[in-house]
């Protein structure tokens, strides 16, 4: 009889202890269970729009008079800002924690302004930018796998709309040109989820040389027209939203 006592104690003990570890083994399996980071894949194309405030200074001087009659006199210098707003599309390709890729902005807005002729004091000029092209490549290092530090630069297209008025007010002379220059930017853009980002930006854009324009004199006025030599920046503070078409998957860097 003890001895079956004995064997029946020692039973239970076993019978207890791999129950117990039944349950540790239990508990640690579920704890191993790793919760899913999210991935984030900035291999693809993207279409967005952004909004945000322009400032531009131009300067302007009278090179000509109707016909080829050199007549150097200084129109003066404006500084504009106001609102602009717009859309961009481009593509990127991932590899490890660098993105790299090409974007097209387009953006609208009626930067402009008003100042006396500084030769002419009692004449003035009307300055409005009216839009900004860009054609850039981009290059930037995820400092986390949803936020992208980069920087740009490319090709950009100023659209201005410029007219100088009589001393009364009236227009004496206008032009509508388009100046092709440079541009460099920075950002920060950050993928809320696999398809969606928003990201803050400063571009600066400048012409790479002084830029002859034709003025058209009001109908009636003598001479009928001059040539200004214009020379203009631009920047630009945005912010924005694109939504991404991915190529493939999720792509794993490491940080």
């Amino acid at each position: 009889m003890y001895r079956q006592t004995k064997l029946a104690l020692v039973a239970g003990i076993l019978i207890g202890l791999g129950a117990t570890g039944v349950a540790s083994a239990a508990d640690m399996a579920l704890k191993a269970v790793p919760v899913a980071a999210p991935l984030y894949n900035w291999t693809g194309c993207y279409l967005g729009g952004n909004v945000g405030g322009g400032w531009t200074r131009v300067d302007t001087m009278r090179v000509l008079q109707d016909p080829a009659i050199p007549a150097a006199a200084n129109y003066g210098r404006e500084n504009d800002s106001g609102f602009i707003g717009g859309g961009q599309a481009g593509c990127d390709f991932q590899t490890g924690n660098v993105v790299f890729g090409v974007q097209g902005t387009f953006d609208f807005g009626n930067i402009n302004g008003k100042h006396a002729l500084t030769d002419f004091p009692t004449f003035s000029e009307t300055n409005s930018l009216k839009a900004i092209y860009t054609a850039t490549g981009r290059i930037g290092y995820l400092w986390t796998p949803s936020f992208l530090g980069y920087v740009k630069t490319g090709w950009a297209l100023m659209q201005n709309k410029n007219q100088v008025l009589q001393p009364g007010g009236a227009l004496a002379e206008s032009a509508s040109y388009s100046l092709p220059g440079m541009t460099v930017g920075v950002g920060g853009e950050w993928m809320f989820t696999p398809n969606w980002s928003v990201f803050v930006e400063y571009n600066y854009m400048w012409i790479e040389d002084t830029s002859g324009q034709h003025f058209t004199a009001a109908a009636g006025l003598l001479p009928p027209g001059e040539v200004l030599s214009v020379k203009q920046t631009a920047q630009t503070a945005l912010v924005g939203v694109n939504y991404k078409f991915h190529w493939d998957g999720p792509v794993v860097a490491k940080y």
